[in-house]
């Protein structure tokens, strides 16, 4: 499976990626248009893929086919993705131009609304995330401060600024300085 899978991402991917830059690098016309072509048939191919891969993988052969259906739609020789794409795609595409067009518009035009409420949705969702955390963080506050009684809290030391603790004198602080002031006044 893995040799298969390498051998798509080879043949179907990597050697006309390669192909395409040198028809670019050239200026090509003629390569422009076929590897435009190629691209175009690929892009379907991979959708077709993905949806038949969940339903018919179990046939034998399967992932050997899908090989050989890439390697004969990018061969010089065989020209399958130009057979494809000017046989069945171009005539379906263009039928179906006009109303392909309206539904990219419409589609853009939902994807847009879709992203503003999505953004408006998700700014309500985070301002309400911020006001519940802030009342819950702000109900955690009272609480630990009820858990303090009033004496418990006027019993704690050096939470006030040092200019601002209250003097507090002592008795023997008293009688020097009452001492003190009569000897100097006499």
């Amino acid at each position: 499976w893995l040799f298969l899978f390498s051998n798509r991402l080879v043949f179907g991917m990597l050697y006309p990626a390669y192909y395409s830059y040198k028809a670019v690098k050239t200026k090509n016309v003629k390569e422009y248009v076929r590897w435009m072509m190629y691209w175009i048939v690929f892009a379907l191919y991979t959708v077709t893929e993905t949806i038949t891969d969940l339903t018919v993988s179990w046939f034998p052969l399967y992932y050997e086919l899908k090989i050989a259906f890439v390697i004969w739609l990018l061969s010089p020789y065989t020209r399958g993705a130009s057979l494809i794409y000017r046989k069945f795609l171009h005539p379906l595409l263009s039928s179906k131009e006009r109303e392909i067009d309206e539904y990219i518009v419409q589609a853009k035009e939902r994807g847009y609304e879709t992203m503003v409420n999505f953004g408006r949705q998700g700014l309500n969702l985070a301002a309400t995330a911020a006001v519940t955390a802030a009342v819950k963080s702000q109900g955690a506050i009272t609480e630990k401060l009820r858990s303090f009684s009033m004496h418990d809290l006027t019993t704690i030391q050096g939470d006030e600024p040092v200019g601002q603790r209250p003097y507090q004198t002592l008795p023997e602080a008293k009688k020097k300085t009452k001492g003190s002031a009569s000897e100097s006044s006499g």
